[in-house]
């Protein structure tokens, strides 16, 4: 009596099929929820670290500004344009000196500036700052600057810019070019890495609320004219006298009377 050996059976080709299927879902679901939380790390990143990027260059254009003096031999020169749609500025703050001779000579000329980012696959600016003359830098760089400028005049702070406004106030109004001889009061740097929108001319733009924007002072050494608001009835200039004044004055003019 011979017994049958039994083949074990193997997959059917619909088996098999039906596997790949669930097994691609799966995967499919995997990325998926994947992408969205590193979307949203990103997103999350991204709103932390812009504010501080932005913070720290408006401090480095603070600290530059924190250093003028007030004088004729001091001038700040700023102008606003468009560099492939973006919204560009730059500022040049120059200080010279006389030598014995009454020659000028450049104490020192600071320039910040934004331009095309040609090298980025993503469309943006780019932040660079200049420093020449005879005064030391502010150990904004490292100690083979001399060199490194040398070769590259202009330094780059920082990419990924889009939005780069300076203006200049001016009574209820801001100024975007400012030449003149004399020193503005202050300067208000605005910048944002935010994702920017198209106007209607063609030009790329940011909402008002994704800019990071602060108002510097220039020549804090200046004399500030003020006026104090006239009350109905009185002298400004006087000053104002409590009831206790008005009661020291009042035994004061008794005693006048009785003498």
């Amino acid at each position: 009596m011979t017994t049958a050996v039994r083949q074990p059976r193997g997959y059917t080709l619909a088996e098999m099929i039906a596997v790949l299927v669930i097994s691609a879902m799966v995967l499919t679901a995997i990325l998926a929820v994947y992408t969205r939380a590193n979307r949203a790390a990103e997103a999350v990143l991204e709103k932390i670290e812009t504010p501080v990027l932005a913070t720290e260059v408006l401090e480095l254009i603070a600290r530059d500004l924190n250093g003028v003096m007030g004088g004729e031999y001091t001038s700040l020169e700023v102008k606003n344009g468009f560099d492939n749609g973006f919204v560009t500025a730059q500022m040049t703050l120059r200080c010279t000196v006389e030598n014995d001779q009454l020659e000028e000579q450049l104490l020192k000329e600071i320039v910040w500036r934004a331009a095309y980012d040609y090298d980025s696959a993503i469309p943006g600016l780019v932040i660079y700052r200049s420093h020449k003359g005879m005064g030391l830098e502010d150990k904004l760089l490292d100690q083979k600057r001399a060199a490194l400028e040398s070769e590259y005049p202009m330094i780059p702070i920082c990419r990924g810019v889009t939005f780069f406004k300076i203006e200049i106030p001016q009574g209820e109004g801001l100024l975007d070019r400012w030449s003149d001889a004399s020193l503005p009061g202050g300067v208000k740097v605005s910048l944002s890495f935010a994702e920017p929108y198209e106007t209607v001319r063609g030009t790329q733009d940011v909402l008002e609320h994704e800019r990071v924007s602060r108002t510097i002072a220039v020549d804090r050494t200046r004399t500030i004219r003020f006026t104090l608001p006239k009350v109905a009835g009185e002298d400004a200039n006087q000053p104002q006298q409590d009831g206790r004044d008005e009661e020291v004055d009042g035994t004061s003019n008794r005693q006048t009377r009785r003498r």
